[in-house]
């Protein structure tokens, strides 16, 4: 058995792939760009990815038996032509709830807190030529009490939700598929949401319901001091829109993933990087060391279940 990797660099070299190497001759590459797919991946039968796109082309002209998609998403591999042609596509799920769930609390509380503020006035020895014991030029607030509106309830929407309500907010949420119903929490419309909470977090995929949900025009319902945090999708919210809200508006952002990864040079909101109502993060908060070794080990589980059928 044949397995190539196409995109280690996107796992991080501190993560072990020994637990891959046991099914067969195991080859990967750092990256891989769309003219090389094909030759990276010769004569495999197992091809893994996380971002690397398997079009119809590059299955016409591989021998692929099993596609595992190191990541949840499956956008980047065509999945009816797959279908067509027998091939098995694997992705893995649940892996990262936790990593994304803190991650969506430290891009808040860096926002609340003004910790960079702070950090800089002691570092600079400001402190220590201070005439009091503290410093609060920027005060912070608390999520005690505040509403917090979640788009998309999933396993990670409902994690944060959890913490949310440890923290004593008040959690409401919008189903984006219309479908989820959870009597834990209070489910309201899409503008209600926007119009009521203090702090807005977003879970949910990108899809044809999600492309652009918060735009300019709804974007105008949002509280003046609101915080909205986009560990979901780039895509979900309209960038040029941000740029618009943050110019008239106190809303504040921060999100973990654009429309297009890496940025691109002609982003929008390369034109407000320095603005401090914006936070952005490359695309981190799936990858908690944690989180990336359960993805390894789900991993050699869906090449171990092919392999098994197979026998």
């Amino acid at each position: 058995m044949k397995i190539v990797l196409l995109d280690r660099s996107t796992l991080g070299n501190d993560i072990d792939l020994s637990i891959i190497e046991q099914f067969g001759q195991f080859k990967s590459y750092e990256t891989t760009s769309s003219e090389n797919t094909i030759n990276h991946i010769g004569d495999a039968d197992i091809v893994i990815t996380n971002k690397v796109i398997i079009d119809k082309y590059v299955i016409d002209h591989t021998n692929i038996k099993l596609i595992c998609i190191s990541a949840t998403g499956m956008n980047n591999v065509d999945l009816d032509y797959a279908k067509k042609k027998n091939i098995i596509v694997k992705n893995v799920a649940g892996y990262s709830t936790n990593s994304v769930a803190q991650h969506t609390f430290a891009l808040l509380l860096h926002i609340l807190h003004n910790t960079d503020y702070y950090d800089k006035f002691v570092k600079e020895r400001k402190w220590q030529n201070s005439k009091i014991f503290t410093n609060i030029d920027l005060p912070f607030s608390e999520i005690n009490g505040k509403n917090w509106g979640i788009i998309g309830l999933g396993n990670i929407g409902e994690k944060v939700a959890q913490i949310a309500k440890v923290f004593g907010a008040n959690v409401s949420y919008y189903s984006t598929s219309n479908t989820n119903y959870n009597t834990n929490y209070n489910m309201i419309e899409l503008n209600d949401l926007l119009k009521s909470s203090d702090i807005i977090s977003i879970h949910c995929p990108l899809n044809e319901k999600t492309l652009n949900l918060l735009n300019k025009d709804n974007m105008k319902l949002l509280k003046d001091n609101c915080i909205v945090i986009n560990v979901g999708r780039g895509g979900i919210i309209n960038e040029e829109a941000i740029c618009d809200v943050i110019s008239e508006t106190n809303v504040r952002f921060a999100i973990d993933t654009v429309s297009k990864e890496p940025i691109k040079a002609s982003n929008p909101l390369n034109s407000i990087l320095n603005n401090k109502q914006l936070t952005i993060t490359p695309h981190i908060a799936w990858s908690s060391i944690e989180a990336r070794t359960e993805l390894i080990e789900l991993l050699a589980k869906n090449i171990s279940e092919y392999i098994k059928v197979g026998e």
